[in-house]
């Protein structure tokens, strides 16, 4: 293998997992991958940050790496251990770039759910899609200013029809146990703003 081959699969990995992650949604990953990283550097330093050394910087380090080491070795004209060099040099400066932006932009605007602002008994929402007796449906409802959707039963085995306002009784195993609002509240009717759910 050239050095040359070996600079272009570098430079190929990294621009592939930096594709793979805007495919996946870049919001997701990076909200996903700082709260690994919070956990990850909170564990090992006792306190809430990010550590310089994640995937984002190791993805930007072999993009930059690869990318100025295959040109410097096609283009150049330099002795293998300089284009080496420069191509190291290239890739902590690309890795550096998203660490700062992690550490400077993203980091402080995030935020960790506290236990009380994802519970979810209590939480009123309405039907979209019908729970059959015994069987599981789906509700609508709103939370930390977030449309959401849950898998739903009904907590007295009674159906319960598409449109109707239900509160949540109890969260088990990712599925919501609901009631029927109407039952709970005496009859009066919850108006909802969004046609679909409330906190």
């Amino acid at each position: 293998m050239t050095w040359e081959v070996f600079y272009l699969i570098c430079f190929a990995v990294g621009l592939a997992l930096t594709v793979l992650s805007l495919a996946g949604g870049f919001h997701h990953h990076v909200h996903f991958g700082l709260h690994r990283l919070h956990a990850g550097h909170a564990h090992a330093t006792g306190s809430r940050g990010v550590s310089p050394v994640n995937g984002f910087t190791l993805t930007a380090f072999l993009c930059w790496f690869g990318g100025a080491g295959y040109l410097l070795e096609r283009h150049g004209g330099l002795v293998t251990p300089a284009i080496l060099a420069f191509a190291m040099l290239s890739g902590l400066a690309g890795g550096m770039l998203i660490f700062w932006f992690l550490a400077k932009v993203l980091a402080p605007h995030d935020k960790a759910l506290t236990a009380e602002e994802t519970e979810m008994t209590g939480v009123i929402g309405r039907v979209s899609g019908t729970i059959r007796a015994d069987g599981t449906g789906e509700i609508l409802f709103s939370q930390n200013g977030a449309r959401r959707s849950s898998p739903a039963r009904s907590d007295n085995g009674q159906p319960i029809a598409r449109d109707i306002e239900v509160v949540v009784m109890r969260y088990e195993r990712g599925v919501a146990y609901v009631r029927r609002w109407d039952e709970i509240s005496g009859g009066e009717s919850l108006s909802t703003n969004m046609g679909g759910a409330q906190t």
